[in-house]
Parts: C-alpha cells; sequence; structure tokens
C-alpha cells in the first residue's frame, strides 16, 4: 500500500529523490504499526477495449486480512502475517514476512499452504540461487513490489518534475546498486510520486533490457487515520499481460497485538490463529 507523508520543513530547501522516497517509506511503516487490515485481491488476463485496459476473463478474487507491528529502536523493521479467509478452499494460507530496513540483513518470508500443512521458506536471498523474488497468494504483486527499507541499496535520481493524472510530481527513478541487482528482476524502477499527498501515483519497473515489464498504478487516494492512502493499486504485468488488483477494505490500527501472533506458529495452528483473530477483530467494535 502506497501513502504519503509531509516532509520534513528542513528538507524543503534541498529535496532530493532519497529525501522524498525516505518520506514515503517511513509514512508506510506508520501506517503499517500495530495494525489490522482487510484486502480484496483480484487477479485476470487483461486486454485493451476502446483504449482502457480491462480484464479479459471473470477475475478470481481472494479475501485477505493482515497483521503487522513494527519493531527496533527506530521502528523500521516490520514484522507481518496474512492470512486467505476466501475463497473457501484456499482459506488458511498463509505468509509471514520479517522485513529489515539494515542493508545486509536479509529479508524473511514464509508461506503456509493450509492443503499440504507445511511452512516453506521463500525469498530470502540469502544466495545468488534463492533470490527470486515470490508472488503474493498467486497474484502479479511480489515480494519485492511491496519491500520497505534499504534505500541505500539504491541510486536515487529525481528526473523532473512533472504531471501524472492531472497532479503535480515528481518523477524518481530508483536504480540497484550491484549486490541488490542480484536480488531484483528490475534494473530500474521509475515512480511518479503527488507533490501534495505523497502518493505513488505510477510506478514502471524494467529490466536489464531496459525494457518495461511491470506497472503499477494507485487511485481512490483517501485521508485515512491521517494519512493519504491509496485504496486501490493495480499492478500489470506486461510480459504475461495479467494484472491484479489490491484493494484496502478496512484498515485499523493502534491495536494491542501480541508478538507471539507474528510467528510461524499463526500459519500452522488454526484454533490459534483463529482465536487471536477473533480478540483482534473485538478491538475494532
Amino acid at each position: 500500500m502506497i501513502i504519503g507523508l509531509s516532509l520534513p520543513a528542513h528538507a524543503v530547501e534541498e529535496i532530493t529523490g532519497l529525501i522524498i522516497m525516505q518520506a514515503v517509506d517511513d509514512n508506510q511503516r506508520a501506517t503499517n504499526d500495530s495494525s489490522f487490515t482487510r484486502l480484496k485481491l483480484s487477479s485476470c488476463k487483461f486486454g485493451v477495449n476502446k483504449g482502457r485496459i480491462a480484464c479479459a476473463e471473470s477475475p478470481r478474487v481472494k479475501v485477505l486480512e493482515s497483521v503487522a507491528v513494527n519493531y527496533g529502536a527506530s521502528l523500521k523493521d516490520t514484522k507481518s502475517v496474512s492470512i486467505t479467509i476466501e475463497p473457501a478452499s484456499e482459506r488458511g494460507i498463509g505468509m509471514l514476512t520479517y522485513s529489515y530496513d539494515q542493508e545486509d540483513r536479509d529479508n524473511q518470508t514464509w508461506l503456509y499452504l493450509s492443503a499440504l500443512g507445511r511452512v516453506k521458506r521463500i525469498a530470502g536471498g540469502d544466495s545468488e540461487g534463492d533470490t527470486e523474488p515470490a508472488s503474493l497468494f498467486g497474484s502479479e504483486f511480489t515480494t519485492e513490489d511491496t519491500d520497505t527499507g534499504k534505500l541505500t541499496e539504491y541510486q536515487v535520481n529525481l528526473l523532473e518534475e512533472t504531471t501524472r493524472s492531472k497532479r503535480a510530481v515528481w518523477k524518481i527513478e530508483m536504480i540497484p546498486n550491484q549486490a541488490r541487482a542480484k536480488k531484483s528482476r528490475y534494473s530500474r524502477t521509475v515512480h511518479y510520486i503527488d507533490k501534495t499527498r505523497y502518493v505513488a501515483l505510477r510506478s514502471e519497473m524494467y529490466d536489464k533490457y531496459g525494457k518495461e515489464i511491470k506497472r503499477s498504478v494507485a487511485s481512490r487516494v483517501e485521508l485515512v487515520n491521517d494519512h493519504w492512502i491509496a485504496r486501490s493499486v493495480t499492478m500489470m504485468n506486461l510480459v504475461s499481460n495479467r494484472l491484479s488488483n489490491m484493494a484496502l477494505i478496512k484498515i485499523y490500527t493502534d491495536l494491542d497485538i501480541n508478538d507471539d501472533f507474528l510467528t510461524q506458529r499463526t500459519l500452522t495452528d488454526t484454533a490459534y490463529r483463529e482465536a487471536t483473530l477473533k480478540q483482534l477483530r473485538a478491538q475494532l467494535d
């Protein structure tokens, strides 16, 4: 979820691409802290009809519930767990992610497939042979697309000030350094950041040949809990002609969340998971 934040006053005269992206990154963590969200994830093959991109088939729809908490001295590390609620045939499939801000510490992700009853470590990036980003619940979003932190792994360039969707934006280019490039599918990513709301209205991802292979577009930008949030983000895979839309149905923050819930036990222990989720939902009333 891409969100917005006003830049600190001292940064106004020395604004750079890195400062802008750090503000967006920090605000994303602030929105995720002690949070409970319900998401709808829709995926389909797409085509162009009368100049507009649209699904060419009935989309596959999943509903997820996600819990996240920030950790560390600066609250820049995040632990999150997402569980499939619908459809019934996929209920209980879950993903646990530990994201670290430090450049020298790899993020960790575990996937639980309820039908197999086992947890699998994915996209750890511990070696060159284990760097392929994992799809999020079979969608066009990957673990790389939703990463936060590690901005020091990129050369961040403020290219120009322009417009996008009739909004004034900064066009910012992010190029991974040599170490990051070994873990990434993208040779560079270009973001269009709303200058007023600090929302990425569009992001373009390019492969090592300079070809755009994926694109994300944000819409339904609303003020939620004092933060601008794109409640709908569509990721288009321009190679497979598939797209996925992630729509934010509900979001709650400042909840009392037990650290034990953000462990592999939540993935494998159905009774524990359901009891804890019931307690969390009770805080929403």
